[in-house]
């Protein structure tokens, strides 16, 4: 009995799996390439290797029952190990940084011009799903693979580096992008004395696992801004626009702008049966009520903004996407029978227009003041955080616009690849265009080079969960873009 086409394509699996790493870079026969991609869309290494390798990796935990991977944990070293033999598979030559950053890269002789990054992130945060990062690093990784298997990769005209950076989330040392801040160079030497829960500092966490843990291995990590010509990610969504348009793929205009805030509010602690209402001082009402107007100050802006140097008020596009929140709020001594003494909250403002994003933070601090003074409370409001928006490179976004538009239209019932990223039903209108308001490592390789971003449809929006899910054909879309984007912008012609 002939076997079946699943067990072919597992088999095909498994065979290009074992191939020598002498042999990387060797096309392979006309044969097997047609049984591979025939149609051009590989689906047995852009879906079925790929879910599988989400799969395993996600399975690379420190937590028992649950997915947590932090910078330079246990986890995250069995993790490296599996990566990189997977780089080695698609032909990469492979190494460790000193801040824990995995390369794979594949260099064409005689090659002088720069480089293109594809990356993500490897870490997760704390009962994590198991596409947040890993689906970037593993597309780009089968999206190299393909052009190894096909005989493209030896005709690539620049360099091309898969990274997948050692820390993203910030988990462990509650600062964001260890990884691609010291990748391109802008993490201060300070942050080796940033210390985890336990009192272990960064610099000592590095000495332990055989790093040099130094400032002058900071600098080794750093690229060259001359060397880098481009950085693309391939990320999912995290929200729920993509699956609304019914459409497996988005190009990211760019990252939101963030604020973080701390709201301190004093009053006067008391008994909760013997103090009459009216001569209470109490910062719980005082911070109920300023939560409820940041809500209202974020739903309508234009009600409490006015700026615009030609028509005097901000624009419908540039209050799009600011979104505000109060993630944490904190009571003392947080009793059920005692008036609070002190309320403190944090919030979290962001916003595509940085402009709108500091009005917005001026406005809520100044109203703030008005409402304690109102209520006979004292106020403080605290900057934790600020950070600029991050745009994405209108060259590159046009590019990746034209690589998702090929390669959905493929995918599409009718298409000449037969497949199903665009089933019965969906939207086959142009390619979203979306902000992202969750923070990436493309904000911080921003500061080295023009960076560039594809967002992919995940389920209800949900991420940071193990709810967190992104279809099989949704991947497979994904891989098949950046393929076609690296295809058309470092492969050679024949």
């Amino acid at each position: 009995m002939a076997p079946s086409s699943s067990s072919t394509s597992v088999l095909l699996i498994l065979l290009l799996s074992v191939v020598p790493a002498s042999l990387a870079s060797t096309p392979v026969s006309d044969g097997l390439e047609l049984e591979l991609g025939g149609d051009g869309l590989y689906r047995e290494i852009l879906r079925d290797e790929t879910v599988l390798r989400l799969k395993e990796l996600g399975k690379i935990s420190d937590g028992e029952g649950f997915l947590e991977r932090t910078f330079l944990s246990p986890a995250s070293f069995r993790a490296t190990d599996v990566i990189i033999s997977w780089m080695k598979d698609a032909g990469l030559t492979t190494w460790v940084d000193q801040m824990g950053n995995i390369h794979g890269r594949f260099e064409p002789s005689n090659s002088t011009d720069k480089a293109l990054l594809i990356g993500s992130h490897m870490d997760t945060v704390i009962d994590a799903g198991m596409y947040d990062g890993a689906l970037g690093i593993i597309c780009a990784i089968s999206a190299l693979k393909v052009l190894r298997v096909t005989g493209k990769l030896q005709r690539l005209t620049r360099p091309v580096e898969v990274i997948a950076f050692s820390d993203e989330e910030g988990v462990r040392f509650q600062t964001t992008f260890l990884g691609s801040a010291a990748v391109a160079g802008i993490l201060p030497e300070s942050i080796l004395q940033v210390s985890d829960k336990s009192g272990t500092t960064v610099q000592e966490v590095l000495g332990l696992n055989s790093f040099e843990a130094s400032a002058d291995a900071l600098g080794q990590v750093k690229y060259s801004p001359e060397s880098v010509g481009s950085y693309v990610e391939v990320h999912l969504e995290q929200g729920p626009v993509l699956e609304a348009l019914r459409y497996p793929l988005g190009v990211v205009k760019g990252i939101a702008g963030q604020t973080r805030l701390k709201v301190i509010v004093d009053g006067s602690q008391g008994h909760a049966g013997t103090v009459p209402m009216k001569l209470r001082r109490d910062p719980m009402v005082a911070a109920a009520e300023l939560v409820v107007t940041l809500e209202g100050l974020c739903k309508d802006p234009s009600r409490f903004l006015t700026y615009d140097e030609e028509c005097g008020c901000f624009t419908e596009e540039s209050l799009a996407g600011l979104v505000c929140t109060v993630g944490e709020l904190l009571t003392w001594p947080s009793a059920s029978n005692v008036i609070p003494g002190q309320v403190n909250f944090t919030v979290d403002i962001r916003a595509m227009d940085d402009l709108v994003r500091e009005t917005i933070v001026a406005s809520f601090s100044r109203i703030v003041m008005q409402r304690c003074d109102h209520r006979l409370v004292d106020c403080a409001v605290e900057h934790k955080h600020s950070a600029a928006a991050t745009p994405c490179d209108p060259e590159l976004t046009v590019q990746l616009k034209r690589a998702t538009r090929s390669a959905v239209s493929a995918m599409a019932p009718g298409g000449h690849g037969h497949g199903r990223a665009v089933g019965a039903g969906e939207s086959t209108a142009a390619t979203p265009v979306l902000m992202s308001g969750a923070g990436h490592d493309a904000m911080a390789m921003a500061r080295l080079t023009r960076v560039g971003m594809l967002f992919v449809r995940c389920r209800g929006g949900v991420s940071h969960s193990p709810e967190e899910h992104v279809a099989e054909d949704d991947v497979w879309a994904a891989g098949l873009a950046l393929l076609r984007f690296v295809d058309q912008h470092a492969v050679a012609e024949l």
